[in-house]
């Protein structure tokens, strides 16, 4: 990925990409409404389209098409009006009263109030639910008053200064609470939101049907009309192999595809009717992550050594094709908190190999594997093929025989995303690559704050490098309470800090999302949230 600034990624994200992108772009300029959409996502099938449910980014992908957030983000990224239309934090912190928009309802018929925002979070927070991405977000909000149908208040247990950037993402969006009364069975198949369309079908392992909810009424500030959808529908199809979704876009049969490889970025950028959507997500950097808790990273030496083995940069620029640049931080570059300390991270075998003769992996076996006290230099690394594409899958191949020179023997093990998640509960990992996504830097208190290492209710933890530093731990929590912007920055600039120089992650790319459609495609947009395409402005000028 060219690197580009914040606020160019934010402007891509929201511009309607209309007539003159292509010398062959059709002459319309007025929206046609109708048509249906063909998006095929190579991302893995969602177990469950309800995001409260567990809570990863295949289920934002599609959700966005049918559920709405309380508030949203501009291109400046700044907190806008959705379904609250405005907001005020208490004086001591600990409350959040929110204006709800009036007349909106569920596509099944019930009224948006405050009842339904009570429900909502009562359903994200139930253990019962299953819930890590938005049950971590609202691990503060202590409880909600209902004060009349359109206001809501969100009592807290200690200030929350991240509270509106989590509550942007679609892992907390609302849904009906008539829709929530059923089973979890029903509310997987089908969940009920206040959005653009409605699931009407899901097909599993083949494709989710939405068509467009015809009372629809409550579109984001930030969007480019008023009143329903121009779309009649769309199918959402689940093509997991990159070069079959490619094809179908270039035969016509799908409109939009999703997790494009780099080389096909490359190729598409020669064909005319063809366009490119750059959107990398928010909060954290695509990392590898080292397992801090057990030997052989428990020891900080060791962590430096396999950092300095690593030869990322010749990876990314032999697989990559110039559409991902290095990164050197904790948080994406969409992150304006993120701090990059690319010092710490050049590849160096001289040092890797003094850092593992000071650690006391001095021998070697018959294959050039370091040994320590008879035991082998041996690092066990799960791969979830549903997450990391090939490319991706190819970098991990490079490090792993760059690792081999300095003494390391990485055991890569390609796994499905059920059996991934498996071999993280059971701690059986010593380094691992998990994307996560939360809009604002408050993602560092996830990922390595020591709570981290507890088990959502849905068994996944986030915290996977183990870090337990009660000094990193003081320094999140208190830029999480810190409603000044500068002394947030300072805060977190001094959390990534212990991050980084503690080595408990490899920092590689921002997390990837290209986006090909059809140049008779319009109006494809990313959500300045999480990055997911919505396709409410979208018509087909055909």
């Amino acid at each position: 990925m060219n690197r580009i600034s914040p606020s160019i990624v934010a402007a891509a994200s929201v511009l309607l990409l209309a007539a003159g992108c292509s010398s062959t772009a059709p002459a319309n300029t007025e929206p046609v409404t109708g048509g249906n959409l063909v998006y095929a996502t190579g991302d893995a099938e969602p177990t469950c389209l309800d995001p409260h449910v567990g809570g990863n980014y295949p289920q934002a992908l599609v959700a966005t098409q049918f559920l709405e957030s309380l508030v949203s983000k501009n291109a400046e990224g700044d907190i806008i009006p959705w379904l609250a239309t405005e907001w005020r934090e208490s004086e001591d912190g600990l409350a959040w009263t929110f204006t709800l928009r009036d007349g909106v309802t569920f596509s099944d018929g019930t009224p948006f109030t405050a009842d339904a925002v009570a429900a909502n979070i009562a359903h994200v927070q139930n253990p019962e639910t299953g819930s890590s991405t938005g049950y971590l977000a609202l691990q503060k909000v202590a409880s909600v008053e209902v004060v009349d149908d359109t206001t809501a208040r969100l009592v807290l247990s200690e200030p929350d200064s991240a509270l509106l950037d989590s509550l942007s993402q679609p892992w907390l969006a609302i849904e009906s609470p008539k829709a929530l009364e059923r089973s979890q069975e029903e509310n997987c198949e089908s969940p009920v939101g206040t959005g653009p369309f409605v699931v009407t079908e899901w097909n599993r392992q083949e494709s989710i049907s939405l068509e467009r909810n015809d009372d629809y009424t409550s579109p984001p500030a930030d969007a480019a009309h008023e009143g329903t959808a121009y779309l009649d529908s769309i199918e959402w199809r689940f093509l997991p192999d990159s070069a079959s979704r490619y094809a179908a876009l270039q035969s016509g049969t799908v409109d939009v595809i999703d997790n494009v490889q780099p080389d096909t970025i490359v190729a598409a950028q020669k064909v005319d009717d063809i366009e490119e959507l750059n959107a990398p997500r928010p909060g954290a950097s695509n990392r590898i992550e080292l397992n801090s808790s057990k030997a052989p990273f428990d020891d900080a030496l060791v962590r430096e050594a396999f950092v300095r083995s690593a030869n990322v940069d010749d990876a990314i620029t032999s697989l990559f094709f110039d559409t991902a640049e290095r990164s050197y931080s904790a948080l994406s570059s969409v992150e304006k908190s993120g701090v990059s300390k690319p010092e710490l991270f050049g590849y160096d075998q001289d040092e890797a190999a003094r850092l593992l003769d000071e650690a006391g992996w001095t021998a070697r076996d018959a294959d050039g594997y370091r040994m320590k006290d008879g035991v082998t230099l041996e690092l066990d690394f799960p791969v979830s093929t549903n997450q990391s594409i090939p490319a991706e899958q190819s970098l991990f191949e490079q490090l792993q025989a760059t690792a081999k020179e300095a003494g390391f023997k990485v055991n890569l093990e390609p796994l499905d995303l059920s059996s991934w998640y498996g071999a993280l509960g059971e701690n059986a990992y010593d380094l691992v690559s998990a994307p996560y996504t939360k809009v604002g830097p408050d993602v560092l208190r996830i990922l390595f704050d020591s709570s981290g290492t507890v088990p959502a209710p849905s068994g996944y933890f986030a915290n996977h490098a183990q870090v337990k530093n009660p000094e990193l731990d003081e320094l999140l929590r208190s830029a999480a309470q810190v409603s000044d912007a500068d002394e947030r920055a300072d805060l977190y600039a001094k959390a990534q800090d212990i991050v980084l120089s503690g080595f408990y992650i490899l920092p590689l790319y921002d997390q990837q999302n290209h986006y090909l459609y059809r140049s008779d495609v319009r109006g494809v947009r990313a959500m300045p949230t999480v990055s997911t395409p919505s396709l409410f402005d979208t018509w087909l000028d055909r």
